[in-house]
C-alpha cells in the first residue's frame, strides 16, 4: 500500500529519435506561429518573448535554442513567406491570375500583410537582414510578351499591384466607404478580385504609349 506499482515500477521510455524529431518539428512550429500572431498585432518592437512563448504553450527559453532570439524567429517567417510566395508565381498564367492568388492569400491569412504594414511604420530592427530590392524580372519578361504596355515602369507596377492587394487588409474602413460593404464579406471579395483581374488586363494597354496615344488624339482633332 505503499503507492508504489507495476507502472509505477516501470521505467519510463526514452523518446526515440523520430519522435524527438517530431516534437522539435511541433513546437518550432507553434512558436512560428504564435510568433506571426504577435509580430501581426503589436510590430516587431512590441512583441515579446514571453508573450510568443506563451501563445505557442512551450518553454521561452526554446525561442533561444531554435531560433537564436525573436530575431531570428522574425527571419524565419521571412523566409516561410519567399517560400510560399514561390508558389504564386507560376510563369504559365497570366499576371491578372497571379495577383488574385496574393489577394486570396492576404485575405485568407491577412497577419503577414499586418505586419508588413506595422514593419514600414516602425522602421527596421537592430540584426534585420538588409531590404533587399525587388525582384522584377518577370515583371520585366510580362512586358516583353504584351501583358504590360511598354510604357509602363515595372517597379511602379509592382508597387501599385502590392498596394491593391495589401488595401483591403490595411484600409478596411475605407473599403466599407467606398463599396459600402464589409472587406470580409464574401460579395466584397469575389468583386474585387474580379476587378484587380481587369484592371491588371487593362495595363496591357493597346499596344501603343501613352505618347503615342496623346499624338494620335491630337491628330484626330486637326
Amino acid at each position: 500500500m505503499n503507492g508504489v506499482t507495476e507502472e509505477t515500477r516501470r521505467p519510463r521510455r526514452a523518446p526515440a529519435p523520430g519522435e524527438r524529431k517530431l516534437d522539435a518539428e511541433r513546437s518550432r512550429r507553434l512558436l512560428l506561429d504564435a510568433a506571426l500572431e504577435e509580430f501581426a498585432a503589436k510590430g516587431y518592437a512590441g512583441a515579446r518573448v514571453q508573450d510568443i512563448a506563451d501563445r505557442a504553450g512551450v518553454n521561452k527559453q526554446l525561442i533561444n535554442y531554435y531560433f537564436g532570439g525573436k530575431g531570428g524567429l522574425y527571419r524565419e517567417i521571412t523566409c516561410r513567406w519567399r517560400e510560399t510566395e514561390a508558389g504564386f508565381n507560376d510563369p504559365g498564367i497570366g499576371l491578372d491570375e497571379v495577383l488574385v492568388r496574393y489577394l486570396r492569400h492576404a485575405l485568407d491569412d491577412p497577419r503577414g500583410t499586418r505586419l508588413n504594414a506595422l514593419r514600414g511604420l516602425t522602421g527596421t530592427f537592430d540584426g534585420e537582414p538588409p531590404i533587399e530590392r525587388e525582384d522584377l524580372s518577370e515583371l520585366v519578361r510580362r512586358q516583353a510578351d504584351g501583358e504590360l504596355a511598354g510604357d509602363l515602369d515595372p517597379a511602379a507596377v509592382m508597387l501599385v499591384m502590392m498596394a491593391m492587394v495589401s488595401a483591403p487588409v490595411v484600409l478596411p474602413l475605407a473599403v466599407r466607404r467606398v463599396f459600402g460593404i464589409s472587406p470580409d464579406s464574401p460579395e466584397f471579395q469575389e468583386h474585387y478580385a474580379e476587378q484587380l483581374r481587369r484592371i491588371v488586363r487593362h495595363l496591357a494597354g493597346d499596344g501603343r504609349s501613352a505618347d503615342d496615344a496623346g499624338r494620335a488624339a491630337d491628330g484626330d482633332g486637326k
